[in-house]
């Protein structure tokens, strides 16, 4: 396993992140097609073992037992000061007011919660989980500068949201001395690439580390595009991502891949592994052949003429993963 610089930080992290919304008690929350604690376990213990020290969760995955579950891994597979461990805060954790959004006070409340689920006094990156209109973003900045000053949190990270908002959140820590977004977790895969036209460029210039999420399009680069899955079929949020016009790129994978006699998926993640804004793709995993998979996609460097062919039938899309 490869490590970089996490975007202009010192910090090291693997070329992969372990995305683990996979992990958390069906049960709980609204992923009925996650893997369970006994399940989960030995992948994520396959993943470190590999060489990936980054793990991405978040509060709102399954209810909070993603966390749970990540955290008791962590505890007895790894030394907590070798992990770098990710969360995110924005989704309702509860009914009623101040049970969701980025306020000083669900910031504070929150973090805490999580802190608890982790089995850890720190959090390595907190991330906001998406754009919250009804506060104001310097509440926001303000409050997640306080929790990295009081050495909960080291880094704070942000996801998918407008290049104009990312921007002026950068704007507003820099202006007022306050910790600044050191990443930006978006939506980045060869279905959808409309984070090329700002928000790469935008990261490239401030030197921001990219972490994209379903860099695999929720599974459907790997397989034939009416092939459907556990995942896929009771996805909800996963079913307004992808228009019926992305079979063709699907097609393109499906090609591709069989001319290098490799598997779809290691030729979808080289594809974004590739690209020189990307710091590292959170893979989702819940077979051990999809770790397998991802390693292996590291050391497969496409040429010229294979991404041409990959990127060709690629068509706009309206905004999606986000509002």
């Amino acid at each position: 396993m490869d490590y970089v610089k996490f975007g202009a930080t010192g910090l090291e992290v693997s070329r992969l992140c372990l995305g683990c919304m996979t992990y958390g008690e069906p049960t709980r929350g609204n992923h009925a097609w996650t893997l369970d604690e006994e399940t989960s376990r030995p992948l994520i213990r396959q993943a470190l073992e590999l060489g990936i020290n980054f793990l991405d969760t978040a509060n709102a995955y399954s209810a909070g037992s993603s966390e749970e579950i990540v955290g008791r891994a962590i505890r007895d597979f790894a030394r907590r000061d070798e992990i770098v461990l990710a969360t995110k805060v924005f989704n309702r954790m509860r009914p009623g007011p101040n049970g969701a959004g980025l306020s000083r006070k669900a910031i504070f409340a929150e973090l805490d919660a999580s802190l608890k689920r982790l089995g850890t006094d720190y959090v390595d990156l907190y991330q906001i989980h998406r754009w919250d209109y009804g506060t104001p973003i310097e509440e926001t900045l303000e409050a997640l500068d306080d929790v990295v000053r009081a050495g909960k949190v080291r880094y704070i990270g942000a996801s998918s949201m407008y290049a104009w908002q990312f921007s002026q959140a950068l704007y507003a820590s820099r202006l007022n001395g306050w910790a600044e977004f050191v990443s930006m977790q978006n939506h980045l895969n060869l279905i959808y690439r409309e984070e090329e036209r700002e928000m790469l460029p935008l990261c490239a210039d401030q030197g921001v580390a990219v972490i994209p999420w379903s860099p695999l399009a929720r599974g459907r680069l790997a397989r034939d595009w009416d092939a459907g899955s556990a995942r896929q079929d009771t996805d909800e949020f996963g079913k307004t991502l992808y228009v019926e016009g992305d079979r063709k790129v699907v097609e393109a994978v499906a090609s591709v891949a069989a001319a290098r006699g490799a598997p779809r998926a290691q030729v979808a993640l080289a594809w974004v592994a590739q690209k020189p804004e990307v710091t590292a793709p959170i893979i989702g995993a819940s077979k051990p052949g999809h770790l397998a998979d991802a390693v292996a996609a590291l050391s497969l460097e496409l040429t010229e003429q294979e991404i041409a062919l990959l990127e060709a039938p690629y068509e706009p899309h309206q905004i999606a993963g986000f509002k």
